[in-house]
C-alpha cells in the first residue's frame, strides 16, 4: 500500500487508465473485426461504413496515447486495403 499521499493517488490514476485503455483496446479489435466481417460478406456499403467509423475512433485512440500513431496507421492502411479490394 502507498506511504504517501501522492503515491496513493498515482495508484487510483493507473487503475482508472487501466480500465479506459483496456475498453479502448477491446473496441478497437471489435471495430477491426466489422470491417472484416462485412468484407468477408462481399457488402460494399456496410464495409464502406464499417471503415469509416473504424478509421474515425482508430485515430481517436491516438490522441488518447493508447496507440501509437504509426500502429494505427499501419491497422488502418491494411483494413483500407481489403475494402478497396471490393
Amino acid at each position: 500500500m502507498a506511504n504517501h499521499k501522492s503515491a496513493a493517488k498515482r495508484a487510483k490514476q493507473t487503475i482508472v487508465k487501466t480500465e479506459q485503455n483496456r475498453f479502448f483496446k477491446s473496441r478497437v479489435k471489435t471495430i477491426t473485426k466489422d470491417v472484416i466481417e462485412a468484407v468477408q460478406n462481399n457488402d460494399k456499403e456496410k464495409a464502406l461504413d464499417a471503415m469509416n467509423k473504424a478509421n474515425k475512433f482508430l485515430h481517436h485512440t491516438v490522441s488518447k496515447g493508447v496507440f501509437k500513431k504509426e500502429t494505427i496507421s499501419r491497422k488502418v492502411s491494411r483494413l483500407q486495403t481489403k475494402v478497396n479490394a471490393l
